[in-house]
């Protein structure tokens, strides 16, 4: 029997999801088809919302509702110091763990020439107006232990040379090819305090 086309059509686009596979996507499919009426248009709402209300903070491009983060907007944090991440997931992870009060500046990904990321396509430049136009006395650079991270690490350090900014890497508690949002709260805890001058 051939498959109905509306089922085709939310199996082909539920499969679009990252680690979703076409097995996944047909039975989240007829998951959504067994809910009640109400709890789709519920979801569907969600959805539909994060593009119109989640947009990238002004000042450090985490995701925030308003035109400043509550990272940014916080005046308890420690703003001399700035821990550079790759994604806004990367945030959300340290976060959980509780062990840093300074600020953020998600780049939106990691030098990858091989996937069409150059270093014009990161917030580079605008780290460095931040450096500049603030009193930041630290950058720690928190890029994933991977080739692309680690590349994206060692162009930061060698432009930050300049600026009179103490730049420091996260100690290696963290493998190599780990991702940062499912490293548990030790090795990120242990990998943040004994982060290195580079």
């Amino acid at each position: 029997m051939e498959q109905l086309k509306a089922i085709e059509r939310a199996v082909e686009n539920i499969s679009k999801l990252p680690s979703i596979g076409k097995k996944s996507a047909e039975r989240l499919t007829y998951a959504l088809l067994s809910m009640k009426e109400e709890d789709v248009e519920e979801l569907l709402s969600s959805i539909s919302d994060l593009h119109k209300v989640i947009h990238q903070c002004k000042i450090c491009f985490n995701l925030s509702e308003d035109e400043l983060c509550p990272i940014c907007k916080n005046n308890e944090r420690d703003h001399s110091q700035i821990m550079v991440v790759s994604y806004p997931k990367d945030v959300l992870a340290f976060e959980k763990i509780g062990e840093y009060s300074g600020v953020y500046h998600v780049l939106g990904g990691v030098i990858a020439p091989n996937k069409g990321v150059s270093i014009e396509d990161l917030n580079i430049s605008s780290l460095i107006e931040r450096i500049k136009s603030n009193d930041i006395k630290e950058v720690i650079i928190a890029t994933n232990p991977t080739i692309e991270g680690e590349t994206t690490g060692l162009y930061l350090a060698k432009k930050l040379e300049e600026y009179n900014v103490a730049v420091t890497r996260l100690a290696y508690g963290l493998q190599i090819g780990a991702s940062l949002d499912y490293a548990d709260s030790l090795t990120l805890t242990r990998a943040l305090e004994g982060r290195i001058k580079i």
